[in-house]
């Protein structure tokens, strides 16, 4: 990706065909498959891209066997739809970005012959839901296998597991790719960037947005034929400044995720809870060297602050701990994870779980802003494919044919790179590759002219200097938090070795981006305090003397800037 400084230059002097609003998951699909039908594109982001929802996610890739269960309990064709959609998109997601997806098991412990039965048929209508797509026939498994490949798992009363497999990701690396691919095809992408009006010409429509850059303060406008709204959970505001009149969409709905140790003999496969006292479903999968557990949901808004509280985290410990011979304490906690999502207001009052995942691309007929409402992260693409099909019939009243169903995405060009020839551990080397696919290279060829960013951010941990340098001048990093959680995971895998990190990453910031001694010490302080802040309201422990291995695989100098 060019040089921010550039990009804002070229946002401001440049008439756009498309200007897609929001780099999120939805608006960087857009952006990549308006730029692949040829289109001169921009892609606005508030603050960094994928900084809200679309980083929070479980990082599966799925169907929703909860949206099946709810289409066949509720005789509901909305939630029949998501699924099917969703099961194609699978297999695209993987095969478009081989190095940030892989197949995983999961195992649904069954109790009594009938829920044995009800979970075996559920999941067969599953696979047969998938298709051509169907990644492996889901299977009975007894129980004496199930204490062999589970020895973790309390079985008491237990018939057996019921086998399935999903796919799982790396959402924020993902997104990113997304971002770079579209850079890579000739677009213009800019985080930090935030929409705060709309130009309209003597018809009414859309002709331009007035832009604030958050990191000069400065506002330019931005002209361009078609404006597309994927904002996330804040499409209402867009919408509102489109057209005053517009009532509101969305409904949110806040869904946190906690990160345990994983203990040695969980092995590779994921455990499905399959019902809580709430009635939803709740997925413990083994991530990066950790444990995620998750997801809740509860009603919030984009005003919140996006943190896991304690009666939270005690909901989701509460009913894994039902299913663990060894059960884990609030004290085992190591990160956490919260987000919004953009679920779309129903016509009555049903609790938001039960609202269905499906999208809406929607038209205002005045302003002519294209608005992504809903969805989630496995049907992005679908979503951009059909939003994009709007802008064109908006722009030239026909469709081209869209290029994304197929298309390798940065990172994922060429095979995964051999880095045996560097003087990095294994541990570095699938770390850098799991990241950063084919250009995993080109992150160890800047410690050819400085040796030392082969140096590890914190001892113990696979993530060196070098990707800090990479992630400025390449991928757009502006903040600890930028580097931290989106570009490296580090802050997902480990708070407590986030904050430790903080400093050096700070130090080379400052380097690579002209701050002073005083700004990266306010941005790395800012940074701890924070992430602190989020760890006491679980009442974490302080810091131990040593830690574990790492994970396998603005002006104002403020991180955590919520993504509009």
């Amino acid at each position: 990706m060019s040089q921010r400084p550039e990009t804002v230059r070229r946002a401001s002097q440049t008439s756009y065909d498309v200007c897609v609003i929001g780099g999120g998951a939805s608006g960087a699909g857009c952006a990549l498959d308006a730029r692949l039908r040829n289109l001169k594109t921009l892609l606005l982001e508030a603050g960094d891209f994928g900084s809200a929802t679309s980083s929070a996610s479980t990082k599966l890739i799925h169907g929703g066997l909860r949206y099946l269960q709810q289409a066949v309990t509720d005789f509901d064709a909305g939630q029949y739809h998501v699924v099917r959609v969703a099961l194609r998109e699978r297999r695209l997601m993987m095969a478009n970005a081989p190095h940030l997806t892989r197949a995983m098991r999961f195992a649904v412990p069954c109790f009594g012959p009938f829920g044995t039965v009800y979970n075996l048929i559920g999941l067969k209508a599953y696979d047969w839901l998938s298709g051509k797509a169907r990644m492996a026939s889901s299977s009975f498994m007894g129980m004496d296998a199930t204490r062999v490949h589970m020895p973790w798992l309390k079985t008491d009363r237990m018939w057996g597991t019921v086998i399935f497999s999903d796919g799982q990701f790396d959402d924020s690396r993902y997104n990113l790719a997304l971002v770079q691919s579209c850079a890579a095809a000739g677009g213009d992408v800019l985080n930090y960037a935030r929409v705060t009006a709309f130009h309209k010409d003597e018809r009414g429509r859309i002709s331009g947005a007035q832009v604030m850059d958050e990191e000069t303060r400065q506002s330019f406008r931005v002209n361009a034929a078609v404006f597309v709204n994927a904002t996330g959970v804040f499409s209402d505001h867009l919408r509102a400044l489109g057209d005053a009149a517009a009532k509101k969409r969305l409904r949110p709905s806040k869904g946190v995720h906690i990160v345990l140790p994983l203990p040695a003999d969980f092995g590779a496969d994921a455990l499905l809870i399959p019902a809580t006292e709430d009635g939803r479903i709740i997925f413990a999968v083994p991530w990066m060297g950790r444990l995620l557990v998750g997801t809740t949901e509860t009603e919030a808004g984009p005003a919140d602050e996006m943190m896991v509280t304690k009666e939270e985290a005690e909901y989701l410990l509460r009913h894994l701990n039902h299913y663990l011979l060894k059960p884990f304490q609030a004290s085992d906690i190591r990160a956490g994870i919260a987000g919004l999502r953009p679920l779309i207001q129903s016509g009555d009052s049903r609790a938001t779980r039960k609202l269905i995942r499906d999208y809406e691309i929607e038209l205002q007929p005045g302003s002519g802003l294209v608005s992504v409402l809903g969805g989630k992260w496995t049907v992005y693409r679908a979503m951009a494919e059909d939003a994009i099909n709007a802008a064109e019939k908006l722009l030239h009243n026909r469709i081209t044919s869209c290029r994304t169903r197929e298309y390798r995405l940065f990172g994922s060009e060429a095979e995964a790179p051999d880095l045996k020839s560097w003087a990095i551990s294994a541990e570095t080397a699938r770390h850098l590759v799991g990241k950063f696919g084919s250009h995993a290279p080109d992150v160890l060829s800047l410690t050819t002219a400085d040796p030392s960013l082969l140096t590890p951010l914190v001892a113990g941990v696979p993530q060196i200097r070098a990707e800090v340098v990479y992630c400025v001048r390449q991928e757009m990093a502006r903040t600890v938090e930028d580097v931290l959680s989106r570009r490296l995971g580090l802050q997902v895998f480990d708070w407590n070795l986030a904050m430790q990190a903080a400093p050096v990453v700070a130090e080379i910031l400052a380097r690579e981006l002209g701050w002073s001694t005083t700004g990266a010490t306010e941005e790395a302080d800012g940074y701890v305090a924070r992430i602190a802040g989020m760890r006491q309201i679980l009442r974490e422990p302080e810091p131990a003397a040593s830690f574990p291995a790492g994970p396998r695989s603005v002006s104002s100098r403020s991180s955590g800037t919520p993504c509009r």
